[in-house]
């Protein structure tokens, strides 16, 4: 399950990365054309950067959130079946001593 959330955080950052060379890449054909110029492509790109921080941030502290939500449940499972096991372990003492403290029919001599 580790193994998942790495694989998913890593592609995510895969994403930014080639999200931020795209920006980067027409923000450049921008300022070739005139359109804008480098220090409005640079303020831009700042703008840009800022929100995917803040968007990673807050994707993060969700996947926080999910993982503890998971890992929580996974043991509260494991803790739920332990209760049953070891609920059915005494009703089946209890059927045993209750089976010996009946008492026996006595031999007729």
């Amino acid at each position: 399950m580790i193994e998942t959330f790495k694989k998913t955080i890593l592609a995510g950052l895969g994403a930014a990365v080639v999200t931020k060379d795209k920006v980067q890449e027409g923000l450049e054909d921008f300022v070739k054309q005139g359109k804008i110029s480098a220090a409005e492509a640079g303020e831009i790109a700042e703008k840009i950067a800022a929100e995917g921080r803040k968007e990673f941030e807050k994707a993060s502290a969700v996947l926080g959130d999910k993982v503890r939500d998971v890992v929580s449940s996974l043991s509260e499972g494991k803790h739920l079946a332990r209760i049953e096991e070891l609920e059915a372990r005494i009703a089946a003492l209890e059927h045993r001593h209750k089976a010996s403290a009946a008492p026996k029919p006595r031999a007729k001599s």
